[in-house]
Formats: structure tokens, sequence, C-alpha cells
């Protein structure tokens, strides 16, 4: 399994949004969570990104048991090693942080673009808060960039881009580090249909190319009937 939660619990409050969420997700897999608002879709993903810690319960990373190993230890796994299982809510939020960097790519509804940085200077930012070499990670931006169509927008900003360009980009951030998940939530909720169409064969086509693994949190049926398997919530519990 890539992904799994064992009882995931989150309140706010006085509510209880989600109540015990038992979930596994396979390599390579694309998975849509469907259900009513307020069902605690969103509130699952943020914590599947570690973005968001559970009241109680697990969330499992990928192959091996992390248990018995240091903190050092397993931030070098996860640096060097892809094979490896781990609890990321085990780590300090630093090592959460470059766990999540490395591993993890998020696609927003509103693309979440830097205004003042252009196409690949925001493409970037993933690989330079990760450390590496400036030259390096503006050459694979480049080459996302260019698989994305995206080629003549490089230099542009976003209010120069319309939004299935803003979109594709944020698809680029997401995939700058090559992280072993891409989690989206409403991808193509603001988009019209042609780039709705165009945006749900992407996710697939870097399936088939990249070998990403897809959870993706949307209210478009067709999308979701695309999808290798849905999971459906309501009122904070997985109902199918």
């Amino acid at each position: 399994m890539m992904i799994e939660t064992k009882g995931i619990i989150k309140s706010f409050a006085s509510l209880q949004v989600l109540k015990g969420i038992d979930l596994s997700i396979k390599e390579k897999e694309i998975v849509a969570i469907v259900g009513p608002s307020g069902a605690g879709k969103t509130t699952l993903l943020q914590i599947m990104g570690t973005l968001d810690r559970p009241d109680s319960g697990k969330l499992l990373y990928m192959g091996l048991g992390s248990s018995d190993l240091s903190e050092k230890n397993r931030t070098n796994m996860f640096q060097q090693d892809r094979s490896f299982r781990i609890e990321p809510f085990e780590l300090s939020e630093k090592a959460r942080a470059a766990f999540r960097n490395k591993h993890i790519g998020f696609v927003f509804q509103f693309h979440q673009l830097l205004p003042e940085f252009t196409a690949l200077e925001n493409v970037m930012i993933p690989a330079l808060i990760a450390h590496r070499n400036y030259g390096e990670a503006e050459k694979k931006a480049m080459e996302l960039l260019v698989f994305l169509r995206l080629k003549d927008r490089i230099k542009h900003k976003p209010s120069e881009l319309s939004g299935g360009e803003k979109q594709r980009v944020a698809v680029a951030r997401a995939l700058i580090n090559n992280p072993s998940v891409i989690l989206a939530d409403e991808p193509s909720g603001s988009l019209d249909s042609k780039n709705k169409d165009e945006l749900h064969s992407l996710f697939f086509d870097l399936r088939n190319e990249m070998g990403q693994t897809f959870v993706i949190v949307t209210h478009d049926e067709h999308l979701a009937k695309l999808a290798d398997r849905i999971i459906f919530m309501k009122d904070g519990l997985i109902t199918l």
C-alpha cells in the first residue's frame, strides 16, 4: 500500500469532523473521494498531506515499519529511499515538512500561485525549498512546463495566464520534486468544461508516464467515474 489511515478522528471544537477513517490506497492508484459538503473530505485530505494533525489514529506511508528507527535514521531514509514505511506524525515538525516537500505534491482548486513570480519561478519553489541546485531546479521546471504544453508561457505571471494554464502550472509545481503522491482538492472546480477534460486526462497521463498515486477530492461526477476507485464519505465516515 502507498497510504494507510487507521482510525483517524478529528474534531474542531465540539464538532467531530472525522469519526474513525480506515483507508488503504495502492501505489499508482487514482482514487476519487466524493460526498456532500461537510462530509470531511478536505479535512481527510489535509491530514493525509500532513498539513493537519488528527486527534487520534495513524497515518502510514509506503512500505517499511519505522517504529524501531530513530528520527535521524527515518529522515535519512525518506531522503534517499522510497521503499520504506513511515508514520509522518512521529517526526518533528521540521522533518515532517521535509517529508511532505519530497513525497507529496498538492493541487488546489484555486491553484495558489504566487502572483509576483513567473510560471517557471512558481514551479521551482518546492525544489528550492528542498535545497536543490538552482540550475537543476530550473531545468526540471522547464521540462515539466514543456511537457504540460506551457513552453510559451514560462515567463508569464499568473495574471497573464488562463484558468487552465494556471492549473497546469500548479500541477507542474506539484511534480517538481517527483513526489510519490499527488493530493488534489477540487482541482477542476474553477475550470470550464474544456479545461476540466484536459486536466482530468492529464492526471491519467501523469500516472502512466511518471507513476504517481493520486487522491482527488471532487464534486465532479465525470472525474470521479474515471478514477480507479471511488470512496464515498458522509458525516465524517466512509460509507462505501
